[in-house]
């Protein structure tokens, strides 16, 4: 039953022409609830189809010459109404305020000790991350140290602080696969919002919160990374980064390479 149920996923994954998901755990209840709605509208557009064409035959002008003032007394309609109703009370609370519930507690998420942490801050028009050392730690920040070269504000006196890892308007964030990574959201001006199709995750960035949400790849590849709120006149440049998923090994190649905030390399956590 689960490999046909499987099956029956995938054959509506690929008839919706559903984005590629690169995220399992966390992405796969978004697509089911997506294919769920999808069939309760096909039902509703078939049922309701069906009934006008049931109404033109039934009460068309050579069935009834004469006007009838009080017409239908079924109440077939009413009982249709209350099934769309039960339809979407299932949805709603049997798969969609479940999905949202896992998907916005990160500290219940599976390994979450295990997590790869990263800051992820907007602004117009780019994105900035921002990964933990070698000790696991981010330096303390405060919004006075806020400057065009320090997005994140990082005490530059905090020492844990010194061997973070900033990637200031990037072009790739790194992450590993088959690991979650959390990502705490926020923005340094306005509201943006934080959009990886492929691992079917949206946050919105807003100014003076820090907001988690969280995935876990499942493959390797390189994924867009999108701002899904209208920021200014440069948004669509926002839409030019890309989430690389790497190999544990190959992430912490890439992670030991990148400049720290004190200067040097070495943000591996090993």
């Amino acid at each position: 039953m689960t490999e046909l149920y499987s099956k029956f996923l995938e054959f509506f994954h690929n008839l919706l022409h559903l984005p590629v998901l690169a995220a399992e755990k966390n992405g796969a209840p978004v697509d089911h609830l997506i294919i769920y709605i999808h069939w309760l509208m096909i039902a509703l557009f078939i049922g309701w189809f069906l009934y006008f064409v049931y109404c033109l035959w039934r009460f068309n002008a050579k069935r009834n010459p004469k006007a009838d003032h009080a017409g239908t007394k079924s109440h077939m309609s009413s009982y249709i109404e209350v099934g769309v109703i039960v339809a979407e009370l299932f949805i709603l609370i049997g798969a969609a305020i479940p999905m949202w519930a896992k998907a916005s507690d990160v500290t219940k998420i599976p390994d979450a000790d295990k997590a790869t942490v990263i800051q992820v801050v907007g602004q117009q028009f780019a994105w900035n991350c921002r990964y933990p050392g070698k000790d696991g730690k981010f330096g303390k920040q405060s919004m006075t140290f806020v400057t065009s070269d320090n997005p994140f504000g990082v005490d530059p006196n905090d020492p844990d602080g010194k061997d973070d890892v900033p990637k200031t308007s990037f072009a790739e964030m790194h992450v590993p696969v088959n690991k979650p990574v959390i990502c705490y959201v926020s923005s340094k001006d306005v509201i943006h919002s934080f959009k990886i199709i492929a691992m079917r995750v949206t946050q919105d960035a807003i100014p003076g919160m820090r907001i988690p949400c969280w995935f876990e790849p499942s493959k390797t590849g390189r994924y867009q990374i999108n701002c899904a709120q209208l920021c200014g006149n440069g948004h669509s440049t926002m839409s030019s980064g890309f989430v690389i998923v790497d190999t544990q090994e190959d992430y912490d190649k890439w992670l030991a390479a990148q400049p720290t905030a004190g200067g040097g390399a070495g943000g591996s956590l090993e």
